[in-house]
């Protein structure tokens, strides 16, 4: 609590009791008014050196003696409050520092102390009108409303980022940045799409923390947006040497490795922090491994982790697709065209149309693999729906059609296929130009 306003507020009640004695006719009264106020400020000062102890219920038994005494004292009912929060009483420490307020509205601490304990507890309007208040107030210390301002930046960076970024500026004016400030911005910066500015942020975060975690796997974050994936690599590298279990730091250098075809390098990574207690059973990194697993050929470990997952999670529709992805892989293509039929079935699930008719065309690539044409078809006209064909879907609507004798059909896909094909299937190029010339000539 603030120190200055204990004194402050100590001179303020003996200034006012002295005046009161004045007006008060000589005699034994006076003295005897004189000496309970004197008996009540030492009994505040046991209670206030309870807090600074810690001894939070002891301050708290006797500050509730003197509130009942003093129900408009705004220095004992802020302290009560401080108090009752410290012992986990928030709806009686929310009403000690609204009495505090109605008893001497210039008081910037309880406004801000009552704006965090509401933020805290999801009264996100209410919170807000406090902190907005004590942010206001000339009078107090740059310290609280500094404090205040940081506080309504955290309230509205989900849903006013360029008021937060506002309200977070003049609060660093107030009383500088913070290493917290620093983050908040970068995060700002982050969500508003400024890989720019999240990028310097978050290196002034290192700067006043080097080492600091969240700001490398911040920075690194940003740095892979950025395209700057040397940069980023040698960031997380290096962090790992200091925090080698830290999970964002592991998955985030597994990600970029995977994305740089580094399997085997990102591996052992995943593999490492899976064994440690607490992250054996992680969904998220049992995903990503699964995926390094199929990314590097080790299908059978990948199936393995998949079906674990989908045991946990059987209405995961991407899962089901991943799934389906490495059973056609390994040859299991009856098997991958049920599981994959099943994940197209679950449109909904997907995030996106996009991925659902992404998983539509997986599913003609297993069918046809299983000897399925009508199947094949179906699928390619559910993909039809959302995405326009490609060279790959062009080719296997052609095959299918070759499969099922309908020659015309067949011809038509052929040869849209050879248009857009551009020299990058030899193969199928070769196979297409072949079976046109054999469909002619059964013309």
């Amino acid at each position: 609590m603030n120190r200055d306003l204990v004194r402050v507020l100590a001179v303020w009640v003996v200034s006012a009791s002295v005046c009161a004695a004045q007006q008060l006719p000589a005699g034994t009264r006076a003295a005897d008014d004189h000496s309970r106020e004197g008996a009540a400020a030492e009994r505040l000062r046991e209670a206030e050196a309870a807090l600074e102890k810690q001894d939070y219920a002891g301050a708290e038994a006797k500050l509730k003696v003197l509130a009942a005494e003093r129900p408009k004292d705004a220095r004992v009912l802020y302290d009560l409050g401080f108090a009752e929060e410290r012992t986990h009483d928030d709806d009686a420490a929310a009403q000690a520092y609204a009495g505090a307020i109605a008893a001497d509205a210039t008081l910037a601490e309880p406004r801000v102390a009552l704006g965090l304990l509401d933020a805290r507890a999801g009264r996100a309007a209410k919170a807000h009108e406090e902190l907005a208040q004590a942010a206001q107030m000339g009078s107090a210390a740059p310290e609280l409303r500094g404090r205040a301002l940081r506080a309504l930046a955290a309230l509205d960076e989900g849903t006013h980022p360029d008021t937060a970024v506002e309200e977070l500026l003049a609060a660093v004016k107030l009383t500088g940045e913070t290493p917290a400030d620093a983050t908040l911005s970068a995060e700002l910066a982050a969500k508003k799409g400024d890989a720019e500015d999240a990028e310097a942020a978050y290196r002034r975060v290192l700067q006043h923390e080097p080492g600091n975690v969240d700001g490398t796997a911040g920075l690194a974050r940003v740095l892979v947006q950025e395209k700057k994936n040397v940069e980023a690599e040698a960031l997380l590298s290096e962090a790992l040497k200091a925090h080698p279990d830290d999970p964002r730091l592991v998955s985030q250098l597994a990600a970029l490795f995977a994305t740089e075809d580094k399997g085997a390098e990102a591996i052992p990574l995943v593999e490492k922090l899976r064994a440690q207690p607490g992250f054996a059973t992680d969904a998220n990194l049992m995903r990503m491994e699964a995926r390094l697993y199929a990314g590097n050929g080790q299908d059978a470990e990948a199936e393995k982790l998949y079906a674990a997952l989908l045991a946990k999670q059987p209405g995961d529709a991407s899962l089901l697709d991943d799934l389906g992805g490495v059973l056609v892989k390994e040859g299991k293509y009856a098997e991958a065209q049920g599981v994959l039929a099943k994940a197209v079935g679950m449109r909904a699930s997907f995030a996106t149309p996009e991925d659902w008719a992404e998983a539509a065309g997986h599913l003609a690539f297993a069918a046809e693999k299983n000897h399925d044409p009508r199947g094949t078809l179906q699928a390619l006209a559910a993909r039809a729906t959302v995405l326009p064909n490609t060279a790959s879907s062009l080719f296997l609507e052609a095959l299918a059609h070759d499969t099922l004798h309908e020659t015309k059909d067949a011809v038509k896909a052929y040869r849209a296929f050879l248009a857009v094909a551009g020299g990058k299937f030899p193969d199928e190029e070769f196979q297409a130009r072949h079976r046109l010339v054999a469909l002619e000539n059964m013309r």
